[in-house]
């Protein structure tokens, strides 16, 4: 019997997501599972029920009856916990699941028997990276964030030559030089700021002089395992500090970028340092989401402190749903096709991506 992947509208305040596109669906479809959709799930994302009908998915007028058929149930942000407690038990869940972020999540899990992908589990390898939704997300999000901050900055980005005179380009710094940083340092460029990108480990220098930007030294290396950076000692934390203060002295925009999975964002810029900001300056929190970089953020919100502009968005890759879906959906897809043989699905346990992936199966917790 074919194997039922569903998808319904994500709940989640903000989300606009959606885990399967009609491009998606179709390409299931042609492995021969049942796509089954909740209607309207990817109106917000911009993809019509037409789309999927013409993509050979089918639809339930009710989520609850799509979760309860679900072999797989395909999400962006977890679903909530009484809709995973209606899922088959021996149900497959496969999305961004936090589980560091509810407990009482990782619990309903258990407890209904579920087998739970959290795809921001994925170890960081050469194979994994067209599964890698990480990734993908944080490109829209760091793009996303550089728009921001040039709507919320009260000048120009580039240096124009007037009959008014010269204006001077804007000075950006990005700090955090991963995937989000990246974007933001690549797309600042693109508006003609002059761009500085800044992290603790010196291998992304090169990355960040591709990119067109100048690569802040503050003479702290914090290079950990993974691609991620290790946490910084007190001493550490201390001078890199004292010199990012003296430098954001003469920075018009911050876009901060330095989060580690499954933990709080590291605090980088403190009140302090937004108190010796230039008046009008900005700073955008891309990890708003899990505390902020900076001590002042108020995730969700934009206010101005003592003429410093703070943005802490919560929802910046789902402002670009369309192509967001578009690259999340596809990472979903190269995930499922692991597992995914003539419509019927085998977990391969010694495959390190579905291992290392899974959070719980048959009523345990992996780690």
């Amino acid at each position: 019997m074919a194997v039922t992947i569903v998808c319904v509208r994500e709940t989640a305040p903000g989300e606009r997501r959606v885990a399967l596109t009609p491009e998606i669906a179709k390409k299931l479809s042609a492995l021969g599972a049942q796509v089954l959709l909740e209607r309207g799930a990817g109106e917000s994302a911009y993809f019509p029920d037409a789309a999927y009908a013409g993509a050979g998915a089918v639809f339930a007028d009710a989520p609850e009856i799509a979760v309860a058929r679900a072999d797989v149930l395909c999400c962006v942000q977890a679903p909530a916990n009484d809709r995973i407690a209606r899922m088959k038990r021996g149900a497959l869940l496969l999305g961004l699941l936090a589980p560091h972020a509810d407990p009482a999540r990782v619990q309903t899990l258990l407890d209904a028997g579920v087998t739970a992908f959290a795809l921001e589990r994925l170890p960081r390898t050469t194979r994994a990276q067209a599964m890698d939704v990480l990734s993908s997300q944080a490109g829209m999000a760091g793009y996303k964030a550089v728009l921001l901050a040039a709507q919320l900055a009260p000048r120009y980005f580039p240096m124009l030559t007037t009959a008014a005179g010269t204006i001077r380009p804007s000075k950006v710094l990005v700090i955090g030089a991963g995937v989000a940083g990246l974007q933001a340092i690549a797309t600042a460029r693109r508006l003609g700021a002059q761009v500085e990108g800044f992290d603790v480990r010196p291998e992304t220098r090169e990355q960040i002089e591709s990119l067109g930007g100048r690569f802040l030294d503050l003479g702290v290396s914090a290079a950990g395992e993974g691609g991620y950076a290790r946490e910084l000692t007190a001493q550490e934390r201390a001078e890199q500090q004292r010199r990012l203060g003296e430098h954001l002295k003469s920075v018009d925009v911050v876009v901060t970028t330095a989060a580690v999975p499954g933990r709080p964002a590291p605090k980088i810029v403190s009140a302090a340092m937004v108190a010796g900001m230039k008046p009008g300056s900005v700073l955008v929190d891309l990890a708003a989401e899990t505390g902020g970089n900076c001590e002042l953020t108020r995730p969700g919100e934009t206010f101005e402190q003592a003429g410093v502009v703070i943005a802490g968005p919560l929802d910046l890759a789902s402002q670009g749903a369309l192509h967001a879906s578009e690259m999340y959906a596809r990472n979903v897809f190269n995930f499922l096709a692991l597992s995914l043989k003539d419509g019927a699905l085998a977990l391969d346990w010694d495959d390190e991506l579905v291992a290392r992936t899974c959070l719980a199966h048959e009523g345990r917790r992996r780690e």
